[in-house]
């Protein structure tokens, strides 16, 4: 997707970020990161299950998975679990709404086996490949 394509696809109240700082400092992108995480999780949760299932993913898991993903050290240094799972969740939903990563590949990701954590960070590390940020992890 060329940058053209990608102004096109944001909806209007995104602008465009300059850096993955920026997009993981975005407390409006982390607010509503945290509904769509917990949708996808939930979903995954229903796959696996066979039967809808309503949870949500709470900030240990998350920032656990920031961490294993080595995405910390885009963050400044003080910043707290809380922060971190709120950073994780930013980036998650900007990948959904700029196109770099659909909600059932999301969907599918986390219903894989093995632990959630691990599953995160594969989602937060393919969704950084997608991007077209000059930072890589």
């Amino acid at each position: 997707m060329d940058e053209a394509d990608l102004r096109r696809r944001l909806p209007p109240f995104m602008h465009e970020y300059s850096s993955l700082a920026e997009v993981l400092a975005d407390r409006g992108l982390a607010s509503l990161g945290d509904a769509y995480v917990n949708l996808v999780y939930s979903l995954a949760l229903s796959k696996i299950s066979g039967k809808p299932v309503g949870r949500k993913l709470d900030s240990l898991t998350l920032a656990s998975a920031l961490r294993k993903s080595d995405m910390r050290g885009f963050l400044p240094g003080r910043v707290d679990r809380h922060g971190q799972a709120d950073a994780a969740e930013a980036l998650i939903v900007y990948g959904w709404l700029s196109g770099a990563v659909s909600i059932w590949e999301a969907v599918e990701i986390l219903a894989r086996e093995g632990e959630i954590v691990e599953n995160l960070s594969e989602l937060l590390k393919l969704t950084l490949r997608r991007l077209s940020f000059k930072e890589s992890v």
